[in-house]
């Protein structure tokens, strides 16, 4: 069985890099640089989970994936300036939301040329490309330099659901896990050890999205999962369902080893948050709710 590494406690949005040189029991990790929905929230009352949007990094073996470009992007592409050059790097897109792909435009990597990327996603409600959708935020009036600027080597991969990209001995498995919002969930996979990414779970799902779902998160090291919003309204917080049941429920069908719960609503603060995941510790003692800059190493 594998045991997860916790890093101490962030409490400053900025997370501090991870070290260049990973010693052999950290080669898989997981970081997280944005875990809110919706809108970024930069507040005072959300220095302790974190105001970006969502994104999720994975360094494994050596490689590095990106789940969700969410303005969370910007601050990972910062530590990576500072860290590595040349980069090679692979880009998953769960949809083309906005709270997922807003911090693309300020990925600073990409305006390097030395650098390389492979960018995965799905075509959106209206057809559109992962491709189509990035570069239609960046042009005016909406941005002031289009993806053209962009001069890293940019490789754009288009997904269906079942979809298994092989990265070396990486195996990345894509579905789609709501159809509604033409989402996709991936399953990470290297040697024994495995990672669900799947932040677009619904109360109701249909059969053929709970069949992608069970498989993706079946016997995971790691399940990272948002909570269920009926509505976008201000929490009522008085109410007794924290709308973090289809996350726990699943965790617990699916035997996986540990449960992070991220894509925070934005009106959710510190404090609220503490107390839901002590609330969700009750249930299912191996959750977390992710913060920005929690390290997670699958060891």
């Amino acid at each position: 069985m594998s045991n997860f590494k916790q890093s101490p406690s962030q409490k400053q949005p900025t997370p501090e890099p991870l070290p260049q040189i990973l010693s052999p029991e950290l080669e898989f990790v997981v970081q997280f640089w944005g875990v809110r929905g919706l809108i970024p929230t930069p507040d005072s009352h959300t220095i302790q989970y974190g105001g970006n949007t969502a994104c999720v990094e994975m360094q494994i073996a050596g490689k590095h994936l990106v789940f969700d470009g969410g303005t969370g992007l910007r601050l990972l592409g910062k530590n990576w300036l500072q860290q590595q050059s040349p980069l090679n790097a692979h880009l998953f897109f769960t949809n083309s939301q906005s709270n997922r792909i807003q911090g693309f435009p300020f990925f600073a990597p990409a305006f390097k040329s030395e650098n390389c990327f492979h960018i995965y996603g799905t075509a959106a409600l209206n057809g559109a490309s992962i491709k189509q959708c990035l570069c239609d935020q960046m042009l005016q009036p909406h941005f002031p330099y289009p993806l053209q600027f962009m001069q890293s080597e940019l490789h754009f991969h288009n997904l269906t659901s079942g979809k298994v990209v092989n990265i070396d001995d990486l195996t990345i498995t894509a579905a789609i896990i709501n159809h509604e919002q033409k989402s996709i969930g991936y399953r990470v996979s290297w040697k024994d050890y495995s990672v669900a990414y799947l932040t677009d779970l619904s109360k109701i799902a249909n059969e053929a999205d709970r069949k992608c779902i069970a498989q993706l998160a079946k016997n995971v090291n790691l399940l990272i999962a948002n909570a269920t919003y009926t509505t976008p309204a201000a929490p009522n917080h008085n109410e007794p369902d924290f709308h973090w049941g289809t996350a726990v429920d699943l965790a617990k069908t699916a035997k996986v080893n540990q449960l992070v719960i991220s894509h925070h609503r934005p009106d959710d603060h510190d404090d609220f948050l503490d107390q839901v995941q002590i609330e969700v510790q009750s249930v299912f003692p191996k959750a977390l709710l992710a913060k920005e800059g929690l390290v997670l190493a699958i060891v």
